[in-house]
Protein backbone atom coordinates (compact mmCIF):
# COMPACT_ATOMS: atom_id res chain seq x y z
CA UNK A 1 0.00 0.00 0.00
CA UNK A 2 1.45 3.26 -0.58
CA UNK A 3 0.57 7.10 -0.63
CA UNK A 4 -2.05 6.67 -3.33
CA UNK A 5 -3.94 3.84 -2.09
CA UNK A 6 -3.96 5.99 1.27
CA UNK A 7 -5.33 8.71 -0.43
CA UNK A 8 -7.76 6.88 -2.11
CA UNK A 9 -8.92 4.96 1.10
CA UNK A 10 -8.93 8.59 2.95
CA UNK A 11 -11.48 9.57 0.16
CA UNK A 12 -13.80 6.63 0.05
CA UNK A 13 -13.89 7.05 4.19
CA UNK A 14 -15.07 10.94 3.69
CA UNK A 15 -17.71 9.94 1.12
CA UNK A 16 -18.13 6.47 -0.57
CA UNK A 17 -20.32 7.83 -3.14
CA UNK A 18 -17.79 10.10 -4.88
CA UNK A 19 -17.49 9.55 -8.47
CA UNK A 20 -14.29 7.66 -9.73
CA UNK A 21 -12.94 10.60 -12.02
CA UNK A 22 -13.32 12.80 -8.85
CA UNK A 23 -11.19 10.45 -6.95
CA UNK A 24 -8.97 9.51 -9.91
CA UNK A 25 -8.51 13.30 -10.76
CA UNK A 26 -7.70 14.34 -6.45
CA UNK A 27 -5.18 11.31 -6.55
CA UNK A 28 -3.86 12.57 -9.53
CA UNK A 29 -4.36 9.09 -11.74
CA UNK A 30 -6.24 8.32 -14.77
CA UNK A 31 -9.81 6.47 -14.24
CA UNK A 32 -8.49 3.30 -15.04
CA UNK A 33 -4.96 2.86 -12.58
CA UNK A 34 -7.83 4.51 -9.86
CA UNK A 35 -10.62 1.85 -10.68
CA UNK A 36 -7.63 -1.48 -10.87
CA UNK A 37 -6.72 -0.09 -7.36
CA UNK A 38 -10.21 0.34 -5.91
CA UNK A 39 -10.93 -2.96 -7.37
CA UNK A 40 -7.53 -4.50 -6.06
CA UNK A 41 -8.28 -2.78 -2.46
CA UNK A 42 -11.94 -4.78 -2.68
CA UNK A 43 -10.33 -7.99 -3.20
CA UNK A 44 -8.05 -7.65 -0.61
CA UNK A 45 -10.56 -6.94 1.59
CA UNK A 46 -8.94 -3.47 2.70
CA UNK A 47 -12.03 -2.16 1.53
CA UNK A 48 -15.14 -4.10 3.11
CA UNK A 49 -18.22 -2.49 1.61
CA UNK A 50 -19.27 1.13 1.22
CA UNK A 51 -22.23 1.76 3.34
CA UNK A 52 -24.25 4.99 3.70
CA UNK A 53 -24.38 6.79 7.10
CA UNK A 54 -27.82 7.90 8.50
CA UNK A 55 -29.15 10.88 10.41
CA UNK A 56 -29.84 8.37 14.01
CA UNK A 57 -32.44 11.33 14.85
CA UNK A 58 -34.29 11.70 11.60
CA UNK A 59 -34.91 7.91 11.66
CA UNK A 60 -35.93 8.57 15.04
CA UNK A 61 -32.83 6.46 16.82
CA UNK A 62 -31.72 9.38 18.98
CA UNK A 63 -31.10 7.59 22.15
CA UNK A 64 -27.10 5.66 22.12
CA UNK A 65 -26.69 2.99 25.08
CA UNK A 66 -23.82 1.73 25.89
CA UNK A 67 -24.13 -1.74 28.11
CA UNK A 68 -21.58 -3.63 30.39
CA UNK A 69 -22.27 -7.53 30.60
CA UNK A 70 -20.51 -9.93 32.87
CA UNK A 71 -21.10 -13.84 32.45
CA UNK A 72 -20.02 -16.46 34.71
CA UNK A 73 -19.55 -19.06 31.58
CA UNK A 74 -16.78 -18.80 29.58
CA UNK A 75 -17.45 -21.61 27.13
CA UNK A 76 -17.81 -22.00 23.54
CA UNK A 77 -21.40 -22.86 23.61
CA UNK A 78 -22.01 -19.82 25.70
CA UNK A 79 -20.49 -17.39 23.79
CA UNK A 80 -21.79 -18.97 20.36
CA UNK A 81 -25.34 -18.31 21.80
CA UNK A 82 -24.47 -15.16 23.23
CA UNK A 83 -23.54 -13.79 19.31
CA UNK A 84 -26.25 -15.11 17.92
CA UNK A 85 -28.08 -13.44 20.11
CA UNK A 86 -27.11 -9.88 20.01
CA UNK A 87 -26.69 -10.55 16.02
CA UNK A 88 -30.54 -11.29 15.78
CA UNK A 89 -30.90 -7.66 17.64
CA UNK A 90 -30.85 -5.05 14.88
CA UNK A 91 -30.63 -2.28 17.50
CA UNK A 92 -27.24 -3.51 19.09
CA UNK A 93 -24.95 -2.32 16.23
CA UNK A 94 -21.80 -3.11 18.22
CA UNK A 95 -20.32 -5.61 20.55
CA UNK A 96 -16.75 -6.22 21.92
CA UNK A 97 -15.42 -8.66 24.03
CA UNK A 98 -13.00 -7.23 26.95
CA UNK A 99 -10.27 -7.55 29.14
CA UNK A 100 -10.87 -6.83 32.40
CA UNK A 101 -13.35 -6.68 34.60
CA UNK A 102 -16.25 -6.39 32.17
CA UNK A 103 -16.66 -9.20 29.35
CA UNK A 104 -18.67 -7.52 26.74
CA UNK A 105 -19.44 -3.79 26.03
CA UNK A 106 -22.19 -3.27 23.52
CA UNK A 107 -23.54 -0.36 22.00
CA UNK A 108 -27.32 0.12 21.16
CA UNK A 109 -29.42 2.47 19.00
CA UNK A 110 -32.85 2.99 20.12
CA UNK A 111 -35.57 5.50 19.85
CA UNK A 112 -36.43 5.84 23.79
CA UNK A 113 -35.62 3.88 26.42
CA UNK A 114 -38.77 1.47 26.68
CA UNK A 115 -37.65 -0.09 23.44
CA UNK A 116 -34.28 -0.43 25.59
CA UNK A 117 -36.16 -2.19 28.36
CA UNK A 118 -37.65 -4.51 25.87
CA UNK A 119 -34.11 -5.63 23.97
CA UNK A 120 -32.84 -5.49 27.78
CA UNK A 121 -35.28 -8.16 28.35
CA UNK A 122 -35.23 -10.23 25.37
CA UNK A 123 -31.23 -10.05 25.92
CA UNK A 124 -31.27 -11.46 29.67
CA UNK A 125 -34.01 -14.45 28.53
CA UNK A 126 -31.92 -15.64 25.72
CA UNK A 127 -28.37 -16.00 27.58
CA UNK A 128 -27.31 -16.21 31.23
CA UNK A 129 -25.86 -12.98 32.40
CA UNK A 130 -24.16 -12.49 35.63
CA UNK A 131 -24.42 -8.65 35.49
CA UNK A 132 -25.89 -6.07 33.06
CA UNK A 133 -25.26 -2.22 33.73
CA UNK A 134 -26.59 0.31 30.97
CA UNK A 135 -25.68 4.04 30.86
CA UNK A 136 -27.35 6.24 27.89
CA UNK A 137 -25.65 8.97 26.38
CA UNK A 138 -26.37 12.22 27.58
CA UNK A 139 -24.60 13.83 24.38
CA UNK A 140 -22.22 12.52 21.52
CA UNK A 141 -19.08 14.33 21.26
CA UNK A 142 -17.37 12.29 18.52
CA UNK A 143 -18.72 9.66 16.23
CA UNK A 144 -16.72 9.02 12.95
CA UNK A 145 -16.16 5.62 10.89
CA UNK A 146 -12.57 7.27 9.12
CA UNK A 147 -10.07 5.06 10.50
CA UNK A 148 -6.32 6.52 10.66
CA UNK A 149 -4.19 5.40 8.02
CA UNK A 150 -0.99 6.69 8.72
CA UNK A 151 -0.39 2.70 10.30
CA UNK A 152 -0.85 0.97 7.18
CA UNK A 153 1.91 -0.65 6.00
Amino acid sequence: MDHVDRKILDLLQRDAGLALADIAEAVGLSTTPCWRRIQRLEKDGVIRRRVALLDREKIALGVTVIVRVRTNRHDMDWLEQFARTVDDIDEIVEVYRMSGDIDYILKAVVPDIATYDAIYKRLITAVPLMDVSSNFAMEEIKFSTRLPLSYAP
